[in-house]
C-alpha cells in the first residue's frame, strides 16, 4: 500500500512538473516581443512610413500643416576634389507665400512682381539648381585675407574642395526684415525657432489664421530643401543681408528716434531678446550675415559722412545682433564712390577700416574682382525675381529655366509681358 502510494506521489509531481513546463512555454511565446526574452526587435527598413512631426508654435497659433519627416538622401564619405573655377552667385529677397495677396492690384503689385519670387517659383529654382550639379559655398570660404610678401593685408582667391563635378554658387537674400508695407501683402511675419530646434516662420494665413510653417518663407523652404537634398550643401546655407530701420528679421529691434518713451524702449529691448536666439540658430546651421546698410540709403547720392553714419549705426543696431560680418551687399546695386572696382575712394575705406572685405552689387554675370591696393574683393550678383524670370531667360539657364518654374499667378496683361 505504501508502495503505490509512493508511485502515485511521484507520477502526480511528474504531471505537475510537465504541466508547468508547458505554461512556461507558452507564456514565454506569447511574450516573445518583450524585453528580455532574448530577441531583439529588427529596425525599421527603408520602406518604413517615416513619423508625422508636430511643426512648433508659437502662443496664440496654428499650424499650418503637419509635415512628413523629410527622407534625406543616403548618407556616405563624399570625396573631395579641388576647385579653381567660377563660383556663381543669385541673390532673392523674401519670397511671396500667397501670390493671391501680393498681386491683388493694390498699389505694391508691381513691386511684388519686379522684385520677388513667389514661393512656388522659388522651390522650383532650388530643384533646378540641384539637378543641375549646383552646390552652396560660403562666401567667406571663397576668398581670405593674407599677409602680402610687402606686409600688406591683401584678399586672395581660395581653392575650394567640393564633390566632383559639383558647381559652387553663392545664395544670398536682400531686406529679411518683414517690412511693415509688406503686412497682409501674402507674407509670412517673422523667423522662430520650433521647439525641436529648427528655424521656422510664423505669420497670417488668407484665411486669417495665424500658422508657423517652413514652406512659406526664403529661409525654411531652403532649410527643408537641405534636408531633403544634403548633396546641395556641405554645410554652407545662405547669406542674409539686413538693414536695420524695421528691425531684423521680423522683430522690430531698431531704436525709433521718434519715439523715445520708456513704453518704447521696453518693446525694443523684448523684440532683440526676441530675435538673439533666432540668430544664434540661424548661425549655427550655416546661416550668415551682411549689412545692407541701416537705412537701405542710395550709395551714389549720400555724403561721406551719411555713408559713415549710416554703417556705424548699423554696426550699433544690427552688427551688435547678428556679430561680426565682412560682407557689404550694396542697396540698390550703386557701389561705393561710384566706381570702386577700379578706383579707391574714401567710402570704400571708411569700410575696409571697419572690417568689411566683400561688397557686392548686381551685374549680368558672374563677376568678381581683387583689388590689388586694399584688402577688398568686388562682386556681382544676378538677380533671381519677376524682372528677369520675364526678360532675361537666356542669361539663367544655366541655373533654370523660366518658363519651367513662372508662376501662373503672376500677373498678366499690359506692362507684365514675357519675352519668351
Amino acid at each position: 500500500m505504501k508502495m503505490k502510494t509512493m508511485k502515485t506521489i511521484k507520477l502526480t509531481a511528474l504531471l505537475f512538473v510537465a504541466i508547468t513546463c508547458l505554461l512556461a512555454a507558452m507564456l514565454m511565446t506569447s511574450c516573445g516581443d518583450s524585453a528580455g526574452d532574448g530577441t531583439e526587435t529588427p529596425p525599421p527598413t527603408e520602406t518604413d512610413e517615416p513619423p508625422t512631426e508636430t511643426p512648433p508654435t508659437e502662443p496664440d497659433e496654428t499650424p499650418d500643416e503637419t509635415p512628413d519627416a523629410p527622407s534625406p538622401e543616403p548618407t556616405h564619405a563624399v570625396e573631395l576634389v579641388p576647385y579653381d573655377g567660377v563660383v556663381e552667385h543669385i541673390f532673392f529677397h523674401e519670397v511671396i507665400a500667397w501670390p493671391e495677396l501680393a498681386f491683388d492690384g493694390g498699389s505694391m503689385q508691381k513691386g511684388y512682381d519686379d522684385n520677388m519670387v513667389t514661393a512656388y517659383e522659388y522651390i522650383k529654382i532650388l530643384e533646378s539648381l540641384y539637378n543641375n550639379n549646383f552646390i552652396l559655398v560660403d562666401m567667406n570660404d571663397v576668398w581670405s585675407e593674407h599677409i602680402n610678401e610687402n606686409g600688406e593685408r591683401r584678399m586672395r582667391k581660395n581653392t575650394l574642395m567640393l564633390p566632383e563635378g559639383k558647381k559652387p554658387i553663392v545664395i544670398s537674400f536682400d531686406d529679411l526684415s518683414f517690412y511693415d508695407y509688406m503686412a497682409g501683402d501674402g507674407f509670412m511675419e517673422k523667423y522662430i525657432v520650433g521647439d525641436d530646434g529648427d528655424i521656422w516662420a510664423a505669420g497670417v494665413d488668407p484665411s486669417g489664421n495665424r500658422i508657423v510653417s517652413q514652406d512659406h518663407a526664403a529661409v525654411t523652404i531652403l532649410d527643408k530643401f537641405i534636408k531633403q537634398n544634403p548633396g546641395f550643401s556641405l554645410g554652407a546655407k545662405g547669406c542674409i543681408a539686413l538693414t536695420g530701420y524695421e528691425g531684423i528679421l521680423g522683430y522690430r529691434t531698431h531704436f525709433d528716434r521718434n519715439n523715445d518713451t520708456q513704453q518704447a524702449k521696453l518693446e525694443r529691448m523684448q523684440e532683440i531678446a526676441r530675435v538673439r536666439p533666432v540668430v544664434k540658430r540661424l548661425k549655427e546651421t550655416g546661416w550668415y550675415f551682411a549689412t545692407h546698410s541701416y537705412g537701405h540709403i542710395n550709395l551714389e547720392r549720400a555724403s561721406l559722412n551719411g555713408v559713415v553714419n549710416d554703417a556705424n549705426r548699423w554696426l550699433d543696431e544690427v552688427g551688435s545682433l547678428v556679430g561680426e560680418t565682412k560682407v557689404f551687399i550694396y542697396p540698390f546695386g550703386t557701389r561705393l564712390d561710384g566706381s570702386d572696382v577700379y578706383s579707391t575712394g574714401p567710402a570704400l575705406l571708411a569700410y575696409i577700416d571697419l572690417g568689411f572685405r566683400y561688397f557686392a552689387s548686381v551685374g549680368y554675370e558672374p563677376f568678381s574682382r581683387i583689388k590689388t591696393d586694399v584688402p577688398a574683393v568686388m562682386l556681382d550678383r544676378m538677380n533671381s525675381d519677376g524682372v528677369t524670370l520675364r526678360n532675361s531667360r537666356e542669361r539663367f539657364m544655366r541655373f533654370y529655366d523660366a518658363r519651367e518654374v513662372f508662376d501662373p499667378s503672376r500677373p498678366s496683361g499690359e506692362g507684365y509681358a514675357v519675352k519668351w
